[in-house]
């Protein structure tokens, strides 16, 4: 049962690729913060201790909070298959518990 989504006004859609763009934008701000800092610690760890093996603990674990943002906003945002699935699935799951007519 596919459901059509009814059409967007201009002014939907504008705000909606504003938002998708902002999401983007964030995760591509969070990936630059990510590479210099991790660079900085690289090079302090290098210079003061004459190896680098305690910075790359930081660079591990903010790599996989970044690896979520990115999931979150490429994979799972808004207007990605699977998110739509999910939307559609919970929907019925809804209506037939609620014994409704499914108005989408």
């Amino acid at each position: 049962m596919d459901h059509a989504m009814s059409p967007l006004s201009p002014e939907q859609i504008d705000r909606l690729a504003r938002k998708r763009a902002a999401a983007k934008m964030g995760w591509f701000v969070h990936a630059g913060v990510y590479a210099v800092v991790n660079t900085l610690l690289l090079l302090a760890a290098q210079a003061a201790f004459g190896h680098r093996t305690w910075s790359v603990f930081p660079a591990l674990g903010w790599g996989i909070g970044l690896a979520m943002h990115g999931l979150a906003v490429f994979v799972l945002g808004g207007g990605s298959p699977l998110r739509r699935l999910l939307e559609r699935r919970a929907r019925e799951r809804l209506v037939t518990e609620q014994g409704l007519r499914d108005p989408w």
